[in-house]
């Protein structure tokens, strides 16, 4: 019988993600060093806060966070917990519909603002085009996540990350899935002074061969995919279903699994 694991693209089993809230113009800084080390972030953003107080400009966010992803964070910021169902759909919908005419592109990630949220809410974001949602916190480990709506990052960049980047960089077992989610807010660089850290995370973390860099909503993308392949009884064949290259080891070689049928 064939042993057959799921991968990430190239046959790699870590994935290295990050995700900063709020939309403060210290993401400027933040975004260049991200493009210094070829690393991809998620920025979430109140679209109804844009161009106030030290925040980015609505014209602004195209250019900046390209080849990053833009995701929804409310219109104005609300404790979502506290406030009427209709006043979150009209929150998330019209953070959507700004965000995606100013990016260009379906905006279907997000996370809680304030960190606040309940089970109704979970249940009620996939009505609303919310395919995932970053609670705040971190668990300290590298798993994958087995609910994308309750998505807790591994630390937020002061809770000793640099110890997880040590312990992420030596894990080695390749039967093992392994995600490493920083989180935090760009502003908390300014306020902390410890731009360093950042630094020091991505030149440590970056051009590593056997890690994925991807946003939030690349990686929610490719799992589900890997989620619909269909395989033959005889493990002969296998049928992708999206348009995404998925990736499988199959006893210990890497095949590249494209759209549609692959004998394997």
């Amino acid at each position: 019988m064939k042993r057959i694991y799921i991968c990430f693209p190239e046959g790699k089993n870590k994935v290295f993600t990050l995700s900063y809230d709020d939309g403060k113009n210290a993401d400027k800084r933040l975004v260049e060093i991200f493009n210094k080390h070829k690393i991809k972030a998620t920025f979430h953003l109140n679209s109804g806060l844009l161009g106030t107080t030290d925040r980015v400009q609505e014209d602004e966010v195209e250019e900046l966070y390209k080849g990053h992803e833009v995701a929804v964070h409310t219109f104005n910021h609300p404790t979502i917990s506290r406030i009427p169902k209709e006043e979150l759909v009209l929150q998330i919908f019209e953070d959507r519909k700004i965000l995606e005419k100013i990016v260009g592109y379906p905006v279907r990630g997000m996370s809680y603002p304030n960190g606040s949220y309940t089970e109704e809410i979970v249940e009620l974001l996939p009505h609303l085009g919310i395919e995932y949602s970053r609670v705040v916190g971190g668990h300290e480990t590298y798993n994958i996540p087995e609910n994308f709506l309750k998505w807790q990052s591994t630390c937020h960049h002061n809770q000793n990350a640099l110890k997880h980047v040590k312990e992420f960089l030596s894990l080695n077992k390749t039967q093992y899935l392994y995600m490493f989610y920083i989180w935090g807010h760009s502003y908390e660089f300014d306020n902390d002074n410890n731009w360093d850290l950042i630094e020091e995370i991505c030149e440590r973390m970056s051009f590593k061969d056997d890690i994925w860099y991807a946003t939030n909503i690349e990686i929610v993308d490719y799992l589900n995919a890997t989620k619909n392949l269909k395989f033959n009884v005889e493990r002969t064949q296998v049928i992708n279903m999206s348009n995404i290259d998925i990736w499988l080891d199959i006893d210990g070689i890497k095949k590249k699994i494209s759209s549609g049928i692959n004998e394997i």
